[in-house]
C-alpha cells in the first residue's frame, strides 16, 4: 500500500488495513515500513519512479531517438542519421529527418515541424523523453519549451528507460533496413517511408493487443484474399477485398 500510494501516512494505511479486517497499531506499521526500507509519507511522496511517471502521463509523452544506417553513394560508404519520434500511447511514429550531417539549424527546423499547429506530433503533448545526445541542442529544446513541451533527459547508459523507441529501432532494422543494400539516399528515404506506412496500417502490434495502429474497416470485406507487397515483397499485408 505504501509503495502504490506514496502520500499515504501510517494512519491512512492503518485505516485501509482495517477495511480488510486487520487491526494494526500505526507504530507497528511504521516499524514494518522501516524494516523494508520504505520512507515515511512526506519523503516518499517527493519521489516518483520512472514506471509511475510513465503511467501518470502516458497519453502526454513522446519519445525521441536517433539511429544510423550506412548507404553506398558515389563518394563511397556514408553514414546517415535518422531522427524519429514515437507517441507512447498510440505507438505512432514520425520521422523527424534523415541527414548525413546534423547541426543546430537542422534540429531547429525539426522542432518547428514537431510543433506545427496542424499536424505536429507534439500537439497536445507535455513531455519529450530523450537521451543525452548533444544533438538535442539548447535551441531545439528551447523551441519545444516555448510550445509547452517539457524535455525529460534520461540518465546515461539507460536505454531500457526509452524501451519503446529502442524497440522501434530494432524492428525497422530487422524487418527492413538490415535486409537491404542501399545505393543512394533516395533509396534509403523510400524504404523508410514504405516501412513507416507498413508499420502504421499493416503490421500487428503485440503491445496493442495484436492490433493495427491504424485499422482498416474490414467488417464487410468478404471477397478474395489479397496481398499488398512493399519493397519487393519484403513487407506483406494480407486482406480481403470489399464485397
Amino acid at each position: 500500500m505504501a509503495q502504490e500510494n506514496r502520500d499515504w501516512g501510517y494512519r491512512r494505511i492503518q485505516g485501509a488495513l482495517q477495511n480488510l479486517g486487520h487491526h494494526v497499531a500505526h507504530g507497528t506499521i511504521a516499524n514494518i515500513l522501516t524494516r523494508h526500507g520504505i520512507e515515511p509519507a512526506p519523503e516518499r511522496k517527493r519521489k516518483t519512479t520512472w514506471k509511475e511517471f510513465l503511467a501518470q502521463h502516458w497519453n502526454q509523452i513522446v519519445a525521441a531517438d536517433f539511429f544510423t544506417i550506412e548507404v553506398w553513394t558515389p563518394r563511397g560508404l556514408q553514414r546517415f542519421l535518422v531522427l524519429f519520434f514515437i507517441d507512447l500511447s498510440t505507438r505512432r511514429v514520425r520521422i523527424g529527418g534523415i541527414a548525413k550531417l546534423v547541426n543546430g539549424l537542422w534540429m531547429t527546423q525539426v522542432a518547428r515541424n514537431l510543433t506545427d499547429s496542424v499536424d505536429g506530433i507534439l500537439l497536445g503533448k507535455r513531455f519529450l523523453i530523450h537521451d543525452r545526445d548533444p544533438l538535442f541542442t539548447r535551441e531545439f529544446l528551447g523551441l519545444l519549451e516555448g510550445a509547452g513541451i517539457r524535455s525529460v533527459t534520461l540518465p546515461p547508459r539507460s536505454p531500457n528507460l526509452n524501451a519503446y523507441a529502442e524497440r522501434f529501432v530494432r524492428t525497422i532494422k530487422e524487418s527492413c533496413l538490415e535486409r537491404t543494400i542501399f545505393f543512394s539516399e533516395t533509396a534509403l528515404r523510400r524504404s523508410i517511408a514504405e516501412y513507416v506506412a507498413h508499420y502504421h496500417s499493416e503490421r500487428n502490434h503485440q503491445g496493442l493487443g495484436n492490433r493495427l495502429i491504424t485499422p482498416i474497416d474490414t467488417a464487410k470485406a468478404s471477397g478474395q484474399v489479397q496481398c499488398r507487397q512493399r519493397l519487393g515483397g519484403m513487407l506483406n499485408y494480407y486482406y480481403r477485398n470489399a464485397a
